[in-house]
């Protein structure tokens, strides 16, 4: 036992990073607006990502690369190598640097609704001192934590998560009769835009990037690759379990009030549960905050550490160099309560056709043998991993045409 637990670690920074501030809203709203009928799309969109992640990792163990340098090494072609880098250097580091700021501004809600009003107002110039708070936390967990002590510390989010979101959901006391009605399939038009919602919040194409430069820092033998699909399995099935918590009991309390957001579910918790209810819950948005503030900047500094053949760890300027420049941008976006729409509507647009493009070239990385020996996809895998394509292909046409 003892063993297995030492085992567990890279897949919580996939959970960390996926249930964030944007998944918290989303979720709510799914509920607020939809009740109990969505939980099957959630339960779809873990089965994807447990999926991709778990090819995403087994391609890292084995070949002891990230997903960019294997990919990388698979054009011959400068230009088309070029052009491919691009692509991914600007959708994930300008992508994450919008998404950023959303990370910074929903810790700072979980924290606003424990300590009041953060803004401070001198003349025309509006100024969010909380947004510093969060950003200063995660700095110096990514600028003096190693690796341990970063997957560590996600570790004790996470599970810090879970409780505040699950204890949440059990207060709220659901109907259990309709609450298994929700896991079955409902394709009703008028719910198709949130269930592309719900899978565009879980299945996130750095992720993919993120997962598989983590777990060599943790494995390096195929022998290991049990252990890499259970903390795969359990670290973003926890994560779907949060997300389910934050549906169930937005639905419940929406019936009371009028839900907008995930700031007002924890406000109406404080008449129907007492005040502590308030505060579990803002501790449960607080923590989305801060893991996800701390994997954007992380993810994004792997990537490039990967497209540019970088051979440095954690401590190396140019690595920090990167995550600093994605986290300052967040800070500077949320504090100051400047919405970056344009920069997010490139975002969208940039992972629209990342996430196609990543799954597609996954799957053909995966086959190959002269990459992976005989740990390529098997026929399931491949099915599965089609199917999926399919969908994201879809989301990814959706995402871009909201953007535009």
């Amino acid at each position: 036992m003892k063993n297995w637990f030492s085992n567990i670690g890279p897949g919580t920074l996939v959970t960390a990073a996926f249930i964030g501030p944007g998944t918290v809203t989303i979720c709510t709203l799914a509920g607020a607006q939809h009740g109990y009928s969505l939980l099957w799309a959630l339960i779809l969109s873990i089965i994807a990502c447990i999926v991709l992640q778990e090819m995403a990792a087994r391609l890292g163990v084995v070949t002891q690369k990230g997903l960019s340098e294997v990919l990388k090494s698979q054009f011959d072609n400068k230009l088309i190598r070029f052009l491919f880098l691009s692509v991914i250097i600007s959708a994930i580091v300008i992508g994450n640097s919008a998404y950023e700021a959303g990370n910074i501004s929903g810790g700072t809600l979980g924290l606003s609704v424990i300590l009041g009003e953060s803004n401070i107002v001198i003349d025309d110039f509006s100024f969010n001192y909380l947004s510093l708070v969060i950003g200063t936390i995660a700095f110096l967990l990514l600028y003096f934590g190693n690796y341990k002590i970063l997957e560590r510390g996600l570790i004790v989010l996470v599970l810090l998560m879970s409780l505040a979101f699950t204890i949440t959901a059990i207060m709220t006391k659901p109907d259990v009769e309709l609450l298994i009605h929700g896991f079955i399939p409902n394709f009703e038009s008028d719910n198709l835009f949130m269930v592309i919602g719900l899978i565009g919040t879980t299945v996130v194409p750095y992720n993919l990037f993120l997962h598989a430069a983590t777990v060599k820092e943790k494995w390096n033998n195929p022998k290991q690759l049990p252990y890499v699909r259970k903390d795969t399995i359990i670290s973003i099935v926890l994560g779907g379990i949060i997300s389910i918590s934050i549906i169930i009991s937005s639905t419940v309390i929406s019936k009371n009030t009028s839900i907008e957001g995930v700031v007002d579910l924890a406000k109406s918790l404080e008449p129907l549960f007492g005040a502590f209810a308030k505060y579990i819950l803002s501790i449960g948005l607080l923590a989305a905050g801060v893991t996800s503030a701390i994997t954007a900047p992380l993810a994004a500094a792997y990537v490039i550490k990967g497209c540019m053949g970088w051979d440095i760890g954690l401590k190396d300027k140019k690595f920090r160099m990167v995550w600093m420049i994605v986290l300052v941008l967040g800070i500077v976006f949320s504090s100051l309560n400047i919405k970056p729409i344009r920069i997010i509507q490139f975002a969208q647009i940039a992972n629209g056709l990342l996430l196609p493009i990543i799954t597609s070239f996954l799957l053909w990385v995966m086959n190959k043998k002269d990459v992976l020996g005989k740990y390529t996809n098997s026929i399931w895998q491949n099915s599965i991993g089609f199917m999926i394509l399919l969908l994201v292909i879809f989301l990814g046409i959706r995402g871009i045409y909201n953007a535009i």
